[in-house]
Parts: structure tokens; C-alpha cells; sequence
């Protein structure tokens, strides 16, 4: 699995990773997670509000921090 946090570095996106990584963790699946900084990358998932999230390429979230519980949903939903 692929988790990507798209984001230019801003305490916002950091927190989004750490919980991605706290999700994957309790969860305990193989997920590579990749921080996305580049804005001309971000655009390319349509993306204009940071930070963001994407699940083996699926935008799930945009313009928020998300919750552990709702990137475990995430994660659960492609499973």
C-alpha cells in the first residue's frame, strides 16, 4: 500500500503524516508513506488545498489534518 501526504512542509502536513504513520502502525499493514512537497506534483491530484492524502493514488481527504481513525478508514477501504 501507498500512502502519499501532499503538502509544502507546514506544521499541517507534519501532523497528517504522523497520524498516517500511527494508523498504519495500529492497523500493522505494509504501507510506504511518501511526502509529496512539489506543488506542481500536488496539482496533478487536482489538490488546491494542503495538506492532503492518497491512498494507493485515490485522493481521500484535502484542505484538513485527518484524524488516526479516519485514515485508518482510509486504509480499511483499499484493503
Amino acid at each position: 500500500m501507498e500512502i502519499k501526504i501532499l503538502g509544502t512542509g507546514c506544521s499541517k502536513c507534519k501532523k497528517l503524516e504522523a497520524n498516517a504513520n500511527e494508523a498504519i502502525k495500529d492497523l500493522k499493514v505494509e504501507a510506504k508513506i511518501t511526502k509529496v512537497e512539489d506543488i506542481k506534483e500536488i496539482m496533478k491530484y487536482g489538490v488546491m488545498r494542503t495538506p492532503a492524502i492518497v491512498v494507493n493514488e485515490k485522493v481521500k481527504m484535502f484542505g484538513k489534518v485527518c484524524t488516526v481513525d479516519e485514515i485508518k478508514k482510509y486504509i480499511s477501504d483499499e484493503k
